[in-house]
This record gives C-alpha cells, structure tokens and sequence, in this order.
C-alpha cells in the first residue's frame, strides 16, 4: 500500500463525505513561472472551494503522494528546481526512489482514483500529436481516460494537437466524450472547433448521473467532460490556426521532439500572441474548476 497524505482540509473533507476535486501539479511546475504559478494555482483552489467543494492538488514529495497540499507545500514545490514531470511510465519510479515530481493528467488521474476522488479539473488533456503517423507520438492521457474511472473536466485537447486524429483515438478507446452547454468539440483557447462532439450534456447532474451508471455497469474507464472557454476570453480558431502552423514549422526545424514538443509549441504560441494564450488559458482552467466542482457535488449526492 502507498502511504498517501493528505492535506488537512482534503482529510477533514473526506471524513465529512464533502465533495472533492483533484487538481494537477505541473500547471505549478511547468506551467509558468514563479510567482505567477502560486497565485493561478491559489485562485483555481478557491474557485472550487466557492463552488461548494474542496480542492485536493496532486503531487509527489520526497517519495511521498500528497492529495491536496499545504500553503507551505504549494510555495515550495512552485520554486523547486529540477521537478519531473510524471505521467503513468514513472509515477511509481518517482515514488520508489524517493523523488520529487509534478502530475500530468494521466499522472493526476491515477492519484485521484486511488485516493477514492472521482472528478478532476484541469486545462486541456494531452492527445495525438500533428504528424503522429510517422512519429507515433500519442499522449499517456488517453488511455489513461480509456482505463481509470475518474471523470475529467477540461477545455478539450491543446489546440497544438491533432483533434480529429485524438478524438479519432478517444472513440477507438471507448471514452465518452461530453461536449459541455454546445455540439461542438471545443479547442482549448477557442470555444468551438469544426468537429462535433460526440456526446452533449448541460448540467453538472446529467454528467453526474452518466458517471454513475457508468460505475453501476462495471465499465472501465473515466469520461472526458469538454468544457468551452468563455466567450470573453476566448482566442478565435482562425486567429489561432496561422500562429499554431508557424510554431509548429518552427519546432520541425529544430527538430523538438518527444516531452519537449508541447513546451517548445506553447512558449512560441505565447509570444506571438503577446500573451494572450496565457491569459485565455487561466481563464479556462478557471472556468473547468467551477463546472469540476458542481459535478463532484453532484456525484456526493448520487453517493
């Protein structure tokens, strides 16, 4: 058994039976610099704590995995230097060798579901990478939906991706996936995409409900909830597509490959857009915390 500890208002929250939701920890680490990291991190945990739950970030310290993580522990972790970034291949070396690293979705997923947590917000999930026929680079988070029962809660797949090959992928895996108030799959900076999405539902309870019958059948597998980035704060799709292509070209060029193409794509998507992607994707993942926390208070009272 892995001996898991818990913050004290995760711990108080679950001997209460009070709604939680995970939260990753790479937006910490790898997400953007420090002290910017803590405060979007601080206010995402609040926005669920306002919403009637109770926010449990993921995190391995020192070997140890930490549901929810102290005031102290937050300040810390979004100063270290040298933080793995840790998907399923190496959540378990992290641990066993007494490691310090940040959870990815597919990471964050593995935590919460062992930790008995059935919701988890993040910004966009990982998916199957442009040119993947040659390169074969297809995200962990995937399967990760197709095999661990925990409903996830994000602004469609990175805008990077290739989404008609990813959603392709998702159907193949057999993930529900739930476009949120709309039928369009959304595109993580923009609202709305070209690709329709399989499944719609418009209320926390509705997903709430499918999560639960989707226990009740024994079915494996989690359910990707898309939810689109407000309207205000959103990046148009054809705004964004030129700006994607040329970034992408850029990484061709130098040859980025592997865990380093998505932080290479986002920091060139960063400067030409003066920042803006940045400020859309705090909003997003704003935006999927609250709708995170209204289905975990659903799911409670399905309990």
């Amino acid at each position: 058994m892995i001996d898991l500890k818990y913050s004290a208002e995760v711990r108080a929250a679950k001997e209460a039976s009070q709604p939680v939701v995970a939260l990753e920890s790479t937006i910490i680490t790898h997400g953007m610099p420090y002290p910017q990291n803590i405060e979007v991190a601080t206010q995402v945990e609040q926005d669920i704590r306002d919403a009637g739950a109770v926010p449990a970030t993921m995190a391995v310290i020192e070997g140890k995995l930490h549901v929810g993580l102290e005031a102290n522990q937050l300040q810390a972790l979004g100063q270290a230097q040298g933080v793995a970034k840790i998907s399923r291949a190496d959540i378990a070396a992290c641990i066993s060798t007494g490691g310090t690293g940040a959870t990815t979705v597919a990471a964050t997923m593995i935590a919460a579901h062992y930790a008995g947590i059935e919701v988890f917000a993040t910004g966009g999930i990982g998916g199957v990478h442009q040119g993947a026929e040659t390169s074969f680079d297809i995200s962990a988070d995937l399967h990760e939906l197709a095999q661990t029962p925990v409903t996830v809660v994000a602004a469609g797949a990175k805008a990077i991706l290739d989404l008609a090959k990813t959603l392709e992928v998702l159907e193949t895996l057999g993930v529900p996936v739930i476009a949120y108030g709309q039928d369009e799959f959304p595109a993580f900076w923009s609202a709305r995409s070209p690709y329709p999405a399989p499944l719609r539902m418009d209320s926390a309870e509705a997903i709430a409900r499918a999560h639960a019958t989707r226990r009740a059948l024994d079915l494996p597998g989690g359910q990707l909830i898309a939810n689109p980035i407000p309207s205000t704060d959103q990046i148009p799709a054809d705004e964004l597509a030129p700006i994607i292509a040329s970034a992408q070209a850029d990484a061709d060029a130098h040859r980025i490959t592997g865990k380093a193409v998505t932080p290479y794509l986002l920091q060139r998507i960063f400067e030409r857009t003066e920042g803006r992607s940045l400020r859309a994707n705090i909003a997003l993942v704003r935006n999927n915390a609250r709708l995170a926390a209204a289905i975990a208070r659903s799911v409670s009272a399905l309990a």
